[in-house]
């Protein structure tokens, strides 16, 4: 099992003065760290057409990104050129490993493990991103420029890369093997690999404004919901029609703030939206082996019921005491008495008969988690 060490302050002193905050080296954050995944095994996911992959390398002294999937690598050469898989935790048992360190936050911002493996001198240039990243060196050695915060010029230097002018750096370091950089949103950086090397990125989302109130007035027309009309019986008489006076600005305003303040709405969009997954799962359907609900609890007396890597899963205070649940983007309904096992549910990648026995003498969650097993969202180890 991998296990986060810090050698110079706590986690609450982490997430007190750096999260967020600015940028860190933790080193031998992962101490005898091997990589999780192999360069061949990586490649070979990149082949596959369900697996988001891009190749960044020069040409001429000018950047080039390729999308996947690919069917060689060998007209790159052996310098120069990085391989990008995103959600590697969604297709390796192994990978998925990587996310358990870091649950001191919460799933609902966890976006993925990407991974790349790059050759002497790759990168994919200097750039920013909008989410918070734990880079976790593996194989290799890479050298990382971190700058600091503020107004950077950001352009395209290839349709598919966006860079940024070049930076001070604040930090300036070589990553080995079990060294972790630590990088908030909108701090510059850059890194090159010194030699064949692999690094595991553990990103957690930062959605904007615009990102949730795109997300909840999606939610609102697919769900039928917000069609209470303005109404305003008793209006005094307007004197200028091309104002919006101050108690009409009120009334807007208070209009859709109803929709904010109708709780179990909000929960019900929050659980959807953060529950739904942006890559592809590996989902093992068992089809013409499917298990019955007996079968599922028989098995459970025997061994843990194991959730497939990426799936996200989730309640919230304002609905779990109906034993209310969102997984990938759906919600679920299993009554007060199943409370429990929907918090077990969400809360463990690996479950127990006793954990789900609440749940288990509800006929409806049997019957629902017989269903996910049968497709793929958790599974008994052969």
């Amino acid at each position: 099992m991998l296990t986060l060490h810090l050698a110079d302050f706590t986690l609450e002193h982490f997430m007190e003065h750096y999260w967020q905050q600015k940028p860190v080296v933790i080193r031998q954050g992962f101490q005898h760290f091997e990589d999780l995944i192999s360069p061949n095994d990586l490649a070979g996911l990149a082949c596959e057409e369900e697996v988001e992959s891009r190749l960044v390398y020069k040409k001429d002294g000018e950047w080039q990104a390729e999308n996947g999937p690919f069917e060689t690598y060998k007209r790159f050469g052996k310098e120069g050129w990085t391989l990008v898989v995103q959600a590697v935790n969604h297709w390796s048992p192994e990978v998925a490993e990587l996310v358990k360190p870091f649950a001191f936050i919460p799933k609902w911002r966890l976006d993925d493990v990407m991974i790349s493996y790059a050759t002497p001198g790759g990168g994919v240039g200097p750039h920013i991103d909008l989410y918070d990243v734990f880079i976790c060196q593996g194989s290799g050695k890479r050298h990382w420029r971190v700058g600091d915060k503020g107004e950077h010029r950001q352009f395209a230097a290839h349709a598919a890369l966006l860079h940024v002018d070049p930076f001070q750096p604040i930090i300036d370091t070589e990553l080995l093997p079990g060294d972790i950089l630590y990088i908030p949103p909108g701090f510059p950086h850059e890194g090159v690999a010194l030699e064949e090397s692999m690094s595991f990125s553990v990103g957690f989302r930062a959605k904007s404004n615009s990102d949730l109130l795109s997300g909840l007035a999606d939610y609102v027309i697919d769900k039928e919901l917000g069609k209470t009309l303005i109404s305003d019986p008793k209006r005094p008489i307007h004197q200028h029609q091309g104002h919006i006076n101050p108690s009409d600005f009120a009334m807007i305003r208070a209009h859709l703030q109803a929709v904010l303040d109708n709780d179990t709405l909000m929960a019900d969009f929050a659980g959807s939206y953060f529950s739904k997954t942006k890559c592809g799962l590996d989902l093992q359907a068992l089809d013409d082996d499917a298990l019955s609900a007996e079968e599922v609890t028989e098995q459970l007396l025997d061994q843990p019921l194991i959730r497939t890597g990426g799936l996200r899963c989730f309640y919230l205070d304002e609905t779990v005491a109906q034993g209310v649940c969102y997984i990938d983007g759906e919600r679920f309904e299993f009554g007060a008495a199943s409370k429990a096992a929907v918090i077990a549910l969400c809360d463990h990648d690996e479950l127990s008969h006793d954990e789900l026995a609440t749940g288990m003498e509800n006929p409806a969650f049997a019957s629902q988690l017989t269903e996910w097993v049968n497709v793929g969202f958790w599974y008994f180890r052969d």
